[in-house]
């Protein structure tokens, strides 16, 4: 099992942000189903102000890339990327085009 952490921006905006955690208290079965099916096991955001912080477990053979390739061959998937996008931006140190970030760890208090 591999954990992953990733950030993201809302667009600074009350309404939108209210609209965003509507989406997510109910996501299209679709989503569910790809984020699974990719090999993401578990998956959390939170959110402080208009920052979002993202939470994954994974399976050992999980890549990023096989998930974007999955992704961009269903139509769902691009749909609800396309929506989110109204209420996303990317933070400051983000490549152009680049949503969510991979964090680095930096601290644990787990024994490996």
């Amino acid at each position: 099992m591999k954990r992953f952490a990733l950030a993201l921006d809302l667009v600074e905006d009350a309404r939108l942000i209210t609209e965003y955690e509507e989406y997510h208290k109910a996501v299209w079965p679709d989503i569910i189903n790809s984020i699974h099916d990719s090999g993401i096991k578990w998956m959390e955001i939170y959110r402080a102000g208009n920052r979002l912080f993202m939470v994954m477990e994974t399976i050992d053979g999980f890549s990023f890339e096989k998930k974007a390739a999955m992704d961009a061959a269903n139509l769902k998937v691009k749909e609800w990327e396309q929506l989110m996008w109204k209420y996303q931006q990317a933070i400051p140190t983000a490549n152009p085009g680049e949503k969510w970030m991979l964090m680095d760890k930096i601290f644990s208090t787990s024994i490996e």
